[in-house]
């Protein structure tokens, strides 16, 4: 009836009221087991993966075989997780008793809405039941913040959580930046036309991806490109500061005159303005950047992912884990094929045979620290012989694609190669170029190369021409 409100609907306005204060408050406390339940998973992924890629590439007979590759990675599996519940019950312990204290607060401020919900009519219930719901989200936030930072602690592995195809596209728009910063720098000249002098105070451009990977990762945990392009602007923008500085002298050069009545020559200091462009760049590294941005937290999780490159130490270059010496290539008779190579290129690049940590090649490339340097050792090679390109530090990324495009690629097997050409290698035979070398040449049955980071040292190698973990040939143009 028009006016009046029938009992019953209060009652069930009541219980409708206080149960969704009941589950407003529980859907409020299990936000932060999500996103640390999300996080743990990508953090299991990630160590999994990594785990299964080093067996793999220890034992490179799984490679060629479907099931035994299944079979390897469920047992992986299995062990990680029997490790991880082992080495995390100290952390389990203390997480639980959080939830036990966050549990029993929890329960008692939810008794104390329920009771004062069911005492009022059912208008006032929804507009207090809000209310509470507010109060009591305010409340919790200190304890369960605690409790969900001790869970994200104990969860967080040594990996890199983003996608292997993320991390690559993330470090290549930064590297695109960088690219763009250096084109800058060289157009200066024409941009900037009329001084009469440029000086140039520049630091190298570039950086280690390494780095990059884990302040992102320490940041914001798992990242796509675009998730990350705000961050990445930011640290760009603090990383590297250009400067352009007018400055204007005043100098004197010496003029001479004739009279032209008497036949007189005299000579007399004339001033002139001279006006120079001062250009100036800054790099800032990334570890110092990390310092300034992160807090005490995420800047320990960062120099724990920095240490173990994310248990992905070759996404962003490459190198052979191989700590045998340098082979000895007395004896051996190199077959030419019908491509003429470049031997003065291999004779340089044996000549580094001995170098360990290959700074001097990562160096040149660019960067401030130490890269998984192997790509950067052959762009090195080519530089020195007059070759600007190719120029990589990527050998999936950069390297390969940089032949391929080209039309310059042979595949494993491939019979024509000549000195000089760059030969790729996939460890674990997921497809994607792990390592670079330089050919020195094959005798039918091996092929032999020279190859920086294989062990962190230059050394000689060799492998049978039809080795399953070569990948394919970079075939050098020389003409």
């Amino acid at each position: 009836m028009r006016g009046r409100t029938n009992p019953k609907n209060w009652q069930r306005g009541a219980k409708y009221g206080t149960r969704k204060v009941k589950e407003g408050y529980r859907s409020h406390k299990l936000k932060p087991y999500r996103a640390a339940a999300k996080a743990e998973k990508a953090a299991f992924k990630a160590n999994v993966d990594f785990q299964y890629h080093k067996a793999l590439h220890d034992n490179p007979q799984i490679a060629g075989n479907p099931l035994s590759r299944f079979m390897q990675k469920q047992q992986i599996k299995r062990q990680y997780a029997k490790a991880a519940r082992k080495g995390g019950a100290k952390t389990a312990q203390k997480a639980a008793e959080n939830t036990r204290k966050a549990a029993k607060k929890t329960a008692e401020e939810t008794k104390k809405a329920i009771a004062f919900v069911g005492r009022h009519p059912a208008g006032v219930c929804i507009a207090v039941a809000a209310l509470l719901l507010f109060i009591m989200v305010s409340a919790g936030l200190s304890s369960c913040g605690s409790m969900f930072s001790g869970l994200m602690n104990g969860i967080l592995g040594t990996s890199y959580t983003s996608e292997d195809s993320d991390l690559v596209a993330t470090e290549n728009n930064y590297a695109a930046k960088e690219n763009e910063l250096q084109q800058q720098i060289d157009n200066i000249e024409s941009t900037h036309p009329g001084y009469d002098e440029y000086r140039y105070d520049l630091d190298s451009i570039g950086h280690n991806p390494h780095e990059l990977a884990s302040y992102l990762t320490a940041l914001l945990q798992t990242y796509t490109p675009q998730s990350a392009q705000a961050e990445l602007n930011r640290v760009f923008a603090m990383q590297y500061t250009l400067t352009l500085t007018e400055e204007t002298e005043i100098r004197y050069r010496t003029e001479t005159s004739t009279d032209p009545e008497t036949g007189e020559t005299t000579t007399e200091e004339v001033p002139y303005e001279y006006h120079i462009l001062n250009v100036k760049l800054t790099n800032k590294p990334i570890s110092e950047i990390a310092e300034e941005l992160l807090t005490p937290q995420q800047l320990e999780m960062y120099r724990v992912y920095l240490e173990t490159s994310g248990n992905k130490p070759l996404i962003f270059g490459g190198g052979s884990p191989d700590m045998g010496a340098s082979e000895d290539l007395s004896g051996v008779q190199l077959v030419n094929g019908t491509r003429p190579g470049n031997t003065a290129v291999v004779d340089l690049a044996k000549r580094q045979v001995g170098n360990v940590g290959g700074r001097p090649f990562w160096s040149w490339y660019g960067f401030n620290s130490r890269v998984e340097w192997c790509a950067c050792f052959v762009s090195w090679c080519y530089n020195q012989a007059g070759k600007s390109e190719p120029r990589f530090a990527g050998c999936q990324s950069q390297g390969v694609p940089w032949f391929q495009s080209r039309g310059q690629w042979g595949a494993r097997g491939y019979e024509n190669i000549a000195p000089g050409d760059a030969i790729f290698f996939d460890w674990d035979g997921d497809g994607s170029a792990d390592h670079v070398g330089l050919v020195i040449g094959t005798d039918g049955e091996r092929v032999y190369t020279v190859e920086g980071n294989s062990g962190d040292a230059c050394k000689i190698k060799s492998y049978l021409v039809n080795y399953g973990c070569i990948k394919g040939y970079g075939l050098m143009n020389w003409n």
